[in-house]
């Protein structure tokens, strides 16, 4: 499986957001994500970091 976990910056320390993330739209400082399963998540951020080979998505709020 290629899924990404997202992660939210908070405090310096990463929470977990959102799993299996198949695919991200960014749209003026809004994230768009959605999963395998066709769920939907929204969120004022922008991209820290996002690394292919940890399927890992670093999200920081705007």
């Amino acid at each position: 499986m290629c899924e990404s976990i997202a992660y939210i910056l908070k405090n310096g320390e990463e929470e977990l957001f959102f799993e299996d993330v198949d695919a991200l739209e960014n749209r003026n400082n809004e994230i768009k994500l959605v999963n395998i399963f066709g769920e939907t998540k929204n969120i004022r951020a922008k991209i820290k970091q996002f690394s292919l080979v940890e399927h890992k998505i670093l999200l920081e709020p705007c």
